[in-house]
């Protein structure tokens, strides 16, 4: 699939068929995660990948009740690891951290389509509960929950507000 198909083609799915997802897409879906820029090379971001159901009832109960996190055969945590990144860069650190991770979660979600899976961006979490549930060292932060699965539907575009929030060369 070119990209340019795979973003127009993207959507956020909240559907999943029963099938768990081949080790090797989500061995390739992880490849792309680490091909993200990041500042300075330090690669900011740890991703843990959880497939077990009760895992994952206890990630939807912390993401304030979404179901569909327990419905969909896997969940990536992306994590902010701050202390790497704050290692060179100190408090800008924790910004590049997350930026980080914001582009290694748009590489997985680019990757999955292109291998015909569905996958929803959930940011609405707590943060603690995650850090907790999952055992995450100090300094790392879960800042989005990306779930994986076979789609079991298929959403229409969402409008967008397109050249309203362009502004060139100056605001």
């Amino acid at each position: 699939m070119e990209v340019a198909d795979a973003i127009e083609l993207r959507r956020s799915v909240r559907r999943y068929q029963d099938r768990e997802v081949p080790e090797g897409m989500l061995k390739a879906i992880l490849r792309a995660g680490h091909m993200a820029p990041s500042a300075g090379n330090m690669q900011g971001r740890d991703f843990i990948v959880v497939r077990d159901w009760n895992m994952r009832e206890s990630i939807s109960r912390a993401a304030l009740g979404q179901r569909f996190i327990t419905e969909a055969p896997v969940c990536i945590v992306v994590c902010a690891n701050v202390p790497r990144s704050s290692s060179r860069y100190g408090k800008r650190g924790e910004l590049y951290a997350v930026q980080d991770s914001a582009a290694s979660t748009m590489n997985m979600i680019l990757m999955a389509r292109d291998l015909g899976l569905g996958t929803c961006w959930v940011g609405a979490f707590n943060e603690s509960a995650v850090s907790q549930l999952l055992d995450m060292p100090a300094g790392v932060r879960p800042v989005a929950l990306v779930t994986i699965g076979y789609p079991g539907e298929s959403p229409d575009v969402p409008p967008r507000m397109g050249e309203k929030i362009e502004h060139w060369g100056k605001w």
